[in-house]
């Protein structure tokens, strides 16, 4: 009875989700505002979904890390992100600016409008999430924000995104009349910019993730987890969102081809939440293991820079989650992944190495051959990937033309 009343429920309130709905509110009451009395930069930054995902949490730092003055992250819910202990960011979690639907959007647009009125730039996390592939009414609504904030005069962009070959019309549309309306599109990798101006998305700034800026470095944590097996060290992570059909076989081969070569294995999840959950499938493989000291199961998500910190000791990474794979090629190791979404692609065009690529269809005949493949090759690769990493970052840095701070190494020990 209570599922049926919620489908209920659902399907009445569908007519006020509409994204135009929500548009056409944000033009009656957003308006044009003053900028900071003291004037220091305050950028304001629409995070994407978080709670539970190393790379939304990733990709927020890395905005963070890389821009001057204060931030205003803007998320759903206040458990979705740890910020740093920095009295220049502040959270405002807005649900419903975003996921609701006309009531809850119309009580968050009043918070929204107060934080513009001291912002100097409005930065939409593109990431995965502008096509529509994972929901085109929030895709849709992102857009429209940008392109609102962009009228009322504020320096709006949406950051280094990906773009799929099939979007959805309505998120096309919205990214399509963002940047004819000056919202600044910057895509991550010569793939998606190709498709999307095959879209007539004008003008696009050609540009990479801006997790290749990320700076900070959890040595303490990496070392707690990278000296419990014997070096060199393998990353591999099983995503819960590639199928699998119930069947660890694939999974396992590459565990057992990593092991053949005399790489410790670190089964690493990178997503832990309802519906996404890496944990079940990673602690599935390790329980194959479990004679074997050198195969060991990660138990919880690590932070970004923890993270880094074991790339920095990783010789091959195995991953179907592409920000484990950023992460990684950052720090010159070769990573093999699993191609979602068509934004791996690109990614691997942009470190010169297509092959790192396996479509889902192809886990069972290919993943272990190639991941086996790449550790035989491990320096070569690392190598040719290094070899493109200051062109990398220079195209992420297009992400934040105007906002960027003077860059400096954090490590954390």
């Amino acid at each position: 009875m209570a599922m049926r009343v919620g489908e209920l429920r659902q399907r009445m309130s569908r007519p006020l989700r509409s994204p135009a709905l929500l548009a056409a509110a944000d033009r009656m009451l957003l308006r044009r505002r003053s900028r900071p009395a003291d004037g220091v930069p305050h950028h304001v930054v629409l995070a994407p979904a978080g709670g539970g995902n190393i790379g939304d949490q990733a990709l927020v730092e890395a905005f963070i890390e890389n821009v001057s003055g204060n931030v205003t992250v803007i998320c759903r819910r206040p458990g979705d992100y740890v910020l740093p202990d920095d009295a220049r960011i502040r959270m405002l979690p807005l649900l419903s600016l975003v996921y609701g639907d006309l009531v809850g959007h119309l009580r968050d647009l009043g918070a929204f409008r107060r934080v513009l009125r001291t912002a100097t730039s409005f930065s939409v996390v593109g990431a995965d999430v502008m096509d529509g592939g994972y929901g085109h009414r929030a895709s849709t609504n992102r857009a429209n924000l940008a392109r609102r904030v962009a009228e009322l005069g504020i320096d709006a962009r949406i950051l280094g995104f990906s773009w799929n070959a099939s979007p959805h019309p309505q998120a096309l549309a919205a990214v399509r009349d963002a940047a004819r309306h000056g919202v600044t599109t910057v895509v991550r990798d010569p793939r998606s910019a190709a498709r999307a101006r095959a879209d007539g998305i004008d003008p696009i700034v050609d540009g990479a993730d801006i997790v290749f800026l990320a700076r900070s470095v959890d040595d303490a944590a990496a070392s707690e987890w990278a000296d419990r097996v014997a070096s060199p060290l393998a990353l591999v992570n099983l995503s819960g969102l590639v199928p699998s059909d119930g069947d660890l076989e694939p999974y396992v081969r590459v565990v057992e081809v990593l092991r053949s070569r005399g790489l410790g294995v670190l089964l690493v999840p990178h997503v832990s939440r309802p519906g996404a959950d890496d944990l079940p499938l990673c602690g599935a493989v390790a329980d194959n293991f479990a004679d074997d000291a050198d195969v060991v199961l990660v138990d919880r998500l690590l932070s970004p820079a923890a993270i880094r910190g074991l790339a920095e000791r990783a010789r091959i990474t195995v991953t179907g989650r592409m920000h484990l794979a950023v992460m990684s090629l950052m720090r010159g190791v070769p990573a093999v992944t699993v191609a979602t979404q068509g934004k791996v692609e690109g990614l691997m065009d942009l470190v010169g190495t297509p092959g790192l690529c396996v479509s889902t269809d192809e886990i069972a005949d290919s993943l272990a051959r190639v991941a086996g493949d790449t550790a035989d090759r491990a320096d070569e690769l690392s190598a040719a990937i290094s070899g493109r990493l200051a062109a990398v970052s220079e195209l992420a840095r297009r992400n934040l033309d105007g906002l960027a701070a003077a860059r400096r190494t954090v490590t954390s020990r």
